[in-house]
């Protein structure tokens, strides 16, 4: 989920040595100016007079047939007069691909697709590798400028204490996006035992004990699993919606949160994590949680809900897609339940307001015509060419709406897609390079009442939309110098390594929550949390001026 504050460790060991800590590399105020190149003026088409070539890393989507011959490529490259010599990584091995790339200095035009990690940017981008994009923006940004300042969050986020931009990101305000996580229950269940959808935490203990002792699949067996999780993912762990009843549980943000002074903290130390854990033990000692929860991926976890006689009750998840087929009809008997009120009054849900793919595309120093890398790139965030580069072409990726249809908003619609997303194609590039996706885009999308968008979109404003966090609760993206990201790696693994043990022995009871938990918050002392902390806030004052 939240690759702004993943730190990756192979990556900065291969800077260690490079540097002594100290911020280097060139300043925002002097930066040198953006060289005189083959580029036409700014906004116009082509980009040069005369085609050039540029070399581009990317991640390859799986369901993008071939890029060379791809529709949206021949266009573009109509369009732009600019060749793309396209190099790939999948996205099982685009961390390694891109440390072998960065520590060989065999460096293309550009790198699209990695989510280079602030960390990374400032290291490499200090060491020259990535070039900074300010001066850029400021003679060519027409695309860029206007998404900066609709997304003002965005552009701090996204810029380096001294004062660099050195990536554009993929910027994405579909809705249910900035509410991920959610919960889904049986509602064939709920209509079959003659229950409500649960309000509270207390009422929703009550619905899985019913779900386990009455039936509700009525087949006469006890077959029925009322709640399972899965660990593929973070949207599909057991505390992932549930422990936001007890206290703040962003994940976007690495279960940072703010305290009361406005320094950042962790969760998973406080009174409000360990009645969270203690809410959980109690379902597990109940037989309510599938003991599958804490080992099984995604496919397992589908093979549950869709193999035979409705056996699944309640599970977290982002999108119905990662438990369910919705080419099928089972997920419709699934609907969200609204954040659960916990023992103190606590109803919540997290909300995305630094929700962006940072470090989706960078320009090396290997470009020897960066103005036009940006160009390209910068022309990217264009509403028509976003639509075309990434929904597809009129008529085969989307069609323009008849008079009659609505859109997710109950306007009239802009557009109705033709292409289901992860469709096999060779149309469009399906995400692969920065875009942006408006949430008036979004709202324009017009769907069926059993369509996937409206589903999502309907859940998440009536019941999560309402209960969204306010944006000072959000701890925001946070750059760090090379010192700082060698250290915070190695603390970080080993404490969130720690946490994720033992939330699970806490959770199934194979650690006592009230015996074991003082020896569980002296155990993160000597992990050195405190210098954890110090990091994160050194780094989060520096970036923010706070």
């Amino acid at each position: 989920m939240n690759k702004w504050t993943t730190i990756t460790m192979a990556a900065l060991l291969l800077a260690a040595g490079c540097s002594d800590g100290k911020e280097q590399g060139a300043t925002k105020k002097d930066l040198p100016a953006v060289a005189e190149g083959p580029s036409t003026e700014a906004g116009t088409f082509p980009l040069v007079k005369d085609k050039i070539t540029l070399k581009v890393l990317a991640v390859k989507n799986p369901s993008v047939q071939d890029y060379s011959t791809n529709e949206f490529t021949k266009w573009y490259e109509e369009k732009t007069n600019v060749k793309i010599e396209w190099q790939f990584a999948t996205p099982q091995d685009r961390q390694e691909k891109l440390n072998l790339v960065l520590a060989t200095n065999d460096l293309p035009d550009m790198i699209i697709g990695f989510g280079v990690s602030p960390a990374q940017q400032m290291v490499y981008g200090q060491q020259g590798l990535f070039i900074a994009l300010n001066n850029l923006i400021d003679k060519y940004g027409v695309e860029t400028k206007k998404t900066l300042e609709k997304y003002p969050e965005i552009k701090q986020a996204t810029t380096a204490p001294n004062g660099n931009i050195y990536s554009l990101s993929s910027i994405d305000r579909n809705p249910h996006t900035m509410l991920q996580q959610k919960m889904w229950i049986n509602t064939e269940w709920l209509k079959k035992l003659n229950l409500d959808m649960p309000t509270t935490t207390d009422e929703f203990e009550k619905v899985l004990k019913a779900f386990k002792e009455k039936d509700p699949n009525g087949n006469g067996k006890a077959d029925e699993i009322p709640m399972i999780g899965g660990v593929q993912e973070k949207l599909t762990g057991l505390d992932s919606f549930l422990m936001n009843s007890f206290i703040l549980n962003d994940l976007n943000a690495d279960q940072l949160i703010f305290d009361d002074k406005g320094s950042i903290e962790v969760n998973f130390n406080k009174p409000g994590f360990k009645k969270g854990l203690q809410y959980l033990n109690k379902l597990y000692a109940q037989g309510l949680i599938a003991p599958e929860s804490f080992t099984q991926n995604n496919d397992q976890m589908k093979s549950l809900v869709e193999n035979g006689d409705a056996r699944v009750g309640v599970i977290s998840s982002f999108i119905p897609q990662v438990f369910s087929n919705i080419t099928g009809k089972r997920w419709l008997d699934y609907k969200t339940v609204p954040p659960l009120k916990g023992p103190d009054g606590l109803q919540q849900t997290p909300y995305r307001y630094y929700s962006v793919n940072g470090g989706n595309l960078l320009i090396t120093n290997a470009s020897k015509n960066p103005e036009v890398a940006f160009r390209w790139a910068d022309a990217l965030y264009n509403y028509d060419i976003s639509m075309s580069g990434n929904i597809g072409t009129e008529g085969i990726g989307w069609r323009k709406p008849t008079t009659d249809e609505l859109g997710l908003n109950g306007k009239p619609a802009n557009w109705v897609r033709l292409l289901a997303s992860g469709t096999l194609q060779n149309n469009n590039w399906a995400q692969t390079t920065s875009y942006h996706f408006s949430r008036e885009m979004f709202e324009g999308l017009a769907a069926g009442p059993n369509e996937v968008p409206r589903v999502l979109y309907e859940e998440t404003q009536k019941n999560y939309e309402p209960y969204k966090t306010k944006q000072e609760q959000s701890v925001p993206p946070v750059f760090f110098d090379d010192a700082q990201s060698s250290e915070l790696s190695d603390l970080q693994k080993t404490i969130k390594d720690y946490v994720k043990e033992m939330t699970t022995r806490f959770i199934i009871g194979d650690a006592s929550i009230d015996k074991e938990w003082d020896k569980y918050i002296q155990t993160l002392d000597g992990m050195n949390l405190k210098r954890y902390l110090q990091i994160y806030n050194e780094g989060y004052k520096a970036q923010y001026k706070k």
